[in-house]
């Protein structure tokens, strides 16, 4: 794959981190389920992650493999702060929780909070990726580093 398709993929795939956080803003700000607040806050959260696999050329199958990939190339080498790994597994859990253990959802708080760290997360990642982009830094290279 060119540097152009991996590009392309890139931005696909934070457009859909933005949409993504973009619905649970307005589910949070309607008063909506907190079961679809955490849902689409970790999806926002998920998708920023692939985006970032594509510069490595690895994409995962599974969700436990996409965070694991973040914690070994982006976390793990001091690109990102390990509380961006914290934030992405709780999301994952209280995710897990909310989709298949229905008996207690998200609390407001936790909710709230989800949101927040989720905002941070995207912002974060999109900031570092204009950074690369902003050097000169062949996608295609990214995935050496």
């Amino acid at each position: 794959m060119n540097s152009d398709d991996v590009s392309v993929l890139v931005a696909y795939r934070m457009k859909e981190s933005r949409t993504a956080l973009a619905d649970a803003e307005f589910l949070a700000s309607s008063n909506r389920s907190s079961q679809g607040i955490v849902n689409r806050a970790y999806y926002a959260m998920f998708y920023a992650v692939l985006a970032l696999a594509q510069l490595r050329g690895q994409v995962p199958a599974k969700h436990s493999g996409v965070l694991g990939l973040f914690d070994r190339e982006f976390v793990n080498t001091g690109v990102f702060p390990r509380e961006m790994s914290k934030h992405l597994h709780a999301a994952f859990e209280y995710r897990q929780t909310s989709d298949y253990q229905v008996t207690q959802p998200a609390g407001p708080e936790e909710t709230v909070e989800m949101l927040s760290n989720a905002r941070a997360f995207i912002e974060h990642v999109g900031k570092w990726l204009e950074s690369q982009e902003s050097a000169g830094v062949d996608s295609a290279k990214l995935r050496d580093v």
